[in-house]
């Protein structure tokens, strides 16, 4: 379980690129500020309850990046784009979703326990 929390925590270094898009003319890194809600994970004891909150919210990031991604390159294909250029555009769309998906999903699981902790003092 730790294992899992501090490979979860390592995700928030990500959020790191973000400052690419402040230097520079490159405002797309600026989505990777996501990440920054993961560094919360190296300081939150590791228990079944942060176990299931980081599975559920990588899960549904996945499977919602996956589907993006399917819907994108579908629709680029029938709008006549090639092949490359609609993957490509596809991926983008994909990890764009995937990680609103996650940093929503996670949020929501911690405030949720943070409420329902408040409520049992």
């Amino acid at each position: 379980m730790k294992l899992r929390r501090l490979l979860s925590g390592s995700v928030g270094f990500l959020s790191l690129l973000g400052f690419v898009g402040v230097f520079t003319d490159e405002r797309l890194f600026l989505s990777f500020f996501a990440f920054a809600v993961e560094f919360e994970h190296f300081f939150s004891p590791s228990d079944e309850a942060l176990d299931r909150q980081i599975l559920i919210s990588a899960a549904a990031g996945f499977f919602l990046g996956m589907l993006v991604s399917a819907a994108a390159a579908l629709a680029a294909l029938l709008a006549g784009e090639g092949g490359s250029a609609a993957l490509g555009g596809a991926f983008a769309w994909g990890w764009a979703a995937a990680v609103v998906a996650h940093s929503l999903c996670s949020a929501a699981l911690s405030f949720r326990e943070r409420w329902f902790a408040r409520d049992k003092e």
